[in-house]
């Protein structure tokens, strides 16, 4: 069974740091593309970034771009987003994906796999 479990969220005050992580079971994606996507109440979820399979190719959300970093291990299976100078607005759920394509891309359709979610709260 494949399951991405995100960890790392939590509530900070703006200006602060946060670093999610996920970590993939059932299976390997070190051949797959990863993103983050993050879904704030009453929104829609929205993409934040993603990384190509060799983390060759990496793209990020206007809104967060300077701010975060992707990463991945692909021989821990994990993928990994610090944030940065967090503001109010980047409260939300972030979720985890993984796709089939090792290509990174900001599509959510293309995404097959998802995470539960990790809340993150950030204070004014």
């Amino acid at each position: 069974q494949v399951q991405l479990v995100e960890s790392g969220g939590g509530l900070v005050q703006a200006g602060g740091s946060l670093r999610l992580s996920c970590a993939a079971s059932g299976r390997t994606f070190s051949s797959n593309a990863m993103g983050w996507f993050r879904q704030a109440p009453g929104k829609e979820r929205e993409f934040v970034s993603s990384i190509s399979w060799s983390a060759g190719l990496i793209y990020y959300a206007g809104s967060v771009k300077g701010r975060f970093t992707i990463s991945r291990d692909n021989a821990k299976n994990t993928v990994y987003l610090q944030m940065n100078s967090l503001k109010p607005e980047d409260t939300a759920v972030y979720y985890c994906a993984a796709a089939l394509s090792p290509i990174a891309t900001m599509v959510r359709s293309a995404y097959d796999y998802w995470g539960q979610g990790t809340q993150v709260t950030v204070s004014s």
